[in-house]
């Protein structure tokens, strides 16, 4: 179908994966019709198989926006069941046809700037995903989370990627070159339940990919219970995180300690493959009870004695360290222990919590 915005080259495509999201959709939409650099811009939704009244409100900014000039794909699966969400934003980024990709979820809302100054990011570093800071709705929701989005620092951003929270840019940020997303290969299309940006994000990593942030918030980022995040299983994304975090750095370390010999540093030891859990030379901790007892034995193991690991205090530990605390929650004194050992961040230690 030929249309009068052919003629001139699309560069950047919004792309917006739609499914029962009449609550939001409006102001979703106008946030892409607000931008203020619209030339050359298209929006290209997915709607995956919505039974509210989405389609609707597509239909009705489909006309507003190709009044400013903005062309509008829709494309949908009309079956009676979802395909999931990693398959309707791979349906929206193969039917659109800019050269950049802004991904944008249904629920969020975008400011003013985000195309405009991410296309400016894209463009100085091209085999990078793009993020930006966020603005979270409600405010007090997810506090630490939202503190850890804004406030890493450019090298943190490919240090900390191995944490609970997930990919250093969350994915309704992410701003990238088309060329760059084939090269990756796309989201996981298994639907519910699997961490598609994640394990996207790990691919994009293990390709040589960058990360950079815009630091302005460009970006009103809701939380609300039905939101798919919540869809995927905690056991699903500690298996994800542990691989990656072997794969990365155990595979070229020959020994080192984990920081916590509580419940979260012993699951991340009995998850290991045996080969790493041979190089983990200690335990370290802070608690007087766990050092005092000495060790931590494996009582799963199928070897005979049972390996029994050494516990002591973290100023008597050699590093490396693959560090299983959470950061941000002991009003600052794990942080301060920690910088008393003058260690550098993704060489000495990585943080795993």
């Amino acid at each position: 179908m030929m249309n009068n915005f052919t003629e001139s080259r699309i560069l950047k495509s919004v792309i917006v994966p739609v499914h029962n999201s009449e609550c939001w959709l409006d102001e979703c939409l106008k946030s892409v019709w607000e931008q203020d650099f619209k030339e050359t811009m298209e929006l290209s939704i997915f709607n995956d198989a919505s039974k509210d009244g989405s389609a609707e409100i597509i239909e009705k900014w489909k006309i507003k926006l190709e009044d400013a000039g903005v062309p509008v794909i829709i494309g949908s699966n009309d079956s009676s069941q979802p395909r999931g969400v990693g398959f309707a934003k791979n349906q929206a980024v193969i039917q659109s046809s800019g050269a950049y990709l802004c991904f944008l979820d249904s629920d969020d809302v975008m400011m003013p700037q985000r195309v405009r100054l991410q296309h400016e990011a894209a463009i100085q570093h091209p085999n990078s995903i793009i993020g930006c800071q966020v603005r979270r709705e409600p405010l007090e929701s997810t506090e630490r989370y939202t503190r850890w989005i804004n406030n890493l620092t450019e090298e943190q951003l490919l240090t900390q990627v191995f944490t609970s929270h997930g990919p250093t840019v969350i994915m309704p940020t992410w701003f990238c070159s088309r060329e760059w997303f084939f090269h990756v290969g796309k989201f996981d299309e298994g639907g519910k339940g699997v961490p598609e940006d994640l394990l996207f994000f790990y691919k994009h990593i293990q390709k040589g990919g960058e990360v950079f942030r815009v630091n302005h918030c460009l970006l009103l980022y809701r939380y609300h219970p039905q939101a798919a995040t919540h869809s995927v299983l905690e056991g699903t994304i500690w298996n994800h995180r542990v691989r990656f975090l072997e794969d990365r750095v155990l595979s070229s370390w020959t020994s080192f300690t984990v920081w916590n010999a509580g419940k979260q540093g012993k699951k991340l030891y009995r998850s290991l493959s045996p080969a790493n859990r041979k190089k983990v030379a200690a335990f370290c901790d802070v608690d007087e009870k766990k050092i005092t007892k000495g060790f931590y034995t494996y009582e799963e193991s199928e070897e005979r004695p049972k390996p029994k690991i050494p516990i002591c205090h973290f100023r008597d530990a050699t590093p490396p360290f693959i560090i299983c605390v959470k950061l941000d929650l002991t009003g600052g004194a794990f942080e301060t222990n920690l910088n008393t050992l003058n260690l550098k961040e993704g060489m000495d230690y990585y943080h795993f919590n």
